[in-house]
């Protein structure tokens, strides 16, 4: 191997560096070259930098591993505790869905109290338009000649809106969907759908509440005109009873009952509106209908409709002694064989030959009051019998005393004759609220 510390001189060529392989009788010859040189510098420089990185790895891959551990644990857990938070939001959205539900089928339960409430109190009220009807009531706010019919129609239409609103509602709790169909993209984001829910449960709720509210406002106007027209007609029927003399009872107080026994309850401060005004109108049609069985029964008919009346009650000259004499009741003109009618129900007391009355039958219609009917042709009952008004009870003639043909009729209080025109004048305003 040439000497390496020979001094470069210009022009002088460095000599070549060579390595001599020699195995047995083989003799190998190899030059080094520079860049040979070089890579292997460079060779054993990476295997020497390879070799303390990996022993350093090996020194500190326990803490790397353990960071790594760590961090992954911290993922995990973060994870777990959205997963958390989004279990806990979705369990909120649940229950305030299930309370809500609760409350929307509490409030339809209430509406179909109040729904089945009222539709029972038409049906209740219904007798009582009938009988209204049948008595000729109409109420004073209303035009219609038949309550009944035009109630019932209003309350059809109002039923079939309130039948409509609670459709809506079964529709609305049936729709109500299930947390986890809510197909909601951020489960945060619930509000908006259980707001909606709400408002729209709360306009059905209350377009309904409203019908109902109409429906029983109107029934309790229509009971209240109905019991007006009632009180109304018996009090017009009262008055042209007590100037003719006739004095209607009242209807009896009634007095609270002492009571036995039995176990003690709180009492009832409050009475039910609409219960109260059905008992009103059922106390003022049971007046109606008494003062017109009163009416009824006396005598406030015609004996002898169409006549003429040719002399009037008091006292006038007698056409057989020709003085001053009281005449006790009113002729009609008549011919005979001509009908007469009974002018009042009642039972007959006489039925006969009386003195200067010919055949007369004397009819009792109660409260001290009786009619007779005198110097009749033919008499058609008997005593004992019950005749209603307007009965034909006899034919007109001229038996007794009497000057000719014709119908005398009387009207006594207590067996003193009163003036029958009194009657006849109140039978004609009493006939618009008889018939």
């Amino acid at each position: 191997m040439a000497n390496g510390t020979q001094s470069r001189v210009f022009g002088n060529r460095a000599p070549e560096h060579v390595l001599i392989l020699a195995s047995g009788e083989k003799i190998r010859h190899m030059t080094i070259r520079p860049w040979m040189a070089a890579v292997s510098v460079c060779v054993v420089g990476a295997l020497a930098i390879g070799y303390l990185g990996a022993t350093s790895y090996l020194v500190i891959r326990d803490d790397l591993i353990g960071a790594t551990m760590a961090r992954q644990a911290r993922m995990q857990h973060d994870y777990e505790d959205r997963i958390s938070a989004l279990r806990a939001q979705l369990d909120r959205i649940t229950s305030r869905q299930l309370l809500d539900q609760q409350v929307v089928e509490q409030k339809v339960e209430k509406l179909l109290e109040q729904q089945n409430a009222l539709f029972s109190r038409h049906g209740k009220l219904g007798s009582l338009l009938d009988r209204a009807e049948e008595s000729g009531i109409v109420p004073s706010a209303g035009t219609s000649s038949s309550p009944t019919s035009a109630y019932q129609a209003e309350g059809k239409d109002k039923q079939a809106s309130v039948s409509h609103g609670l459709d809506a509602i079964e529709g609305l709790l049936s729709n109500h969907s299930a947390p986890a169909d809510l197909g909601v993209a951020n489960p945060l984001a619930y509000t908006p759908l259980r707001e909606n829910l709400a408002d729209r449960a709360d306009r059905i709720f209350s377009k309904v509440t409203l019908s109902l509210k109409d429906i029983e406002k109107r029934q309790i106007v229509k009971i209240a005109d109905l019991t007006t027209g009632a009180s109304q007609t018996a009090d017009a029927i009262t008055s042209i009873l007590r100037r003719t003399g006739v004095q209607v009872a009242a209807a009896p107080p009634t007095e609270p009952d002492p009571g036995i026994g039995g176990p003690y309850v709180q009492p009832q401060l409050f009475s039910d509106t609409f219960d109260t005004s059905l008992d009103d109108l059922d106390s003022a049609l049971n007046r109606l209908e008494s003062v017109r069985d009163v009416a009824r029964e006396l005598p406030f008919g015609n004996p002898a409709p169409g006549r003429s009346v040719t002399s009037r009650f008091g006292n006038r000259m007698d056409p057989f002694v020709g003085r001053l004499a009281l005449h006790a009741g009113i002729d009609f003109q008549a011919e005979t064989g001509d009908d007469v009618k009974s002018t009042g129900a009642g039972k007959v007391v006489v039925a006969g030959p009386s003195a200067g009355y010919g055949n007369l039958v004397e009819i009792d219609h109660g409260q001290g009051i009786t009619t007779r009917y005198g110097h009749m042709s033919r008499i058609l009952v008997r005593a004992g019998e019950t005749v209603a008004p307007g009965e034909v009870i006899g034919r007109a003639g001229s038996t007794g005393r009497s000057t000719g043909p014709h119908v005398h009729y009387e009207v006594r209080r207590d067996g003193s004759p009163v003036d029958p025109v009194h009657f006849l004048n109140a039978g004609m305003k009493l006939d618009n609220y008889l018939n």
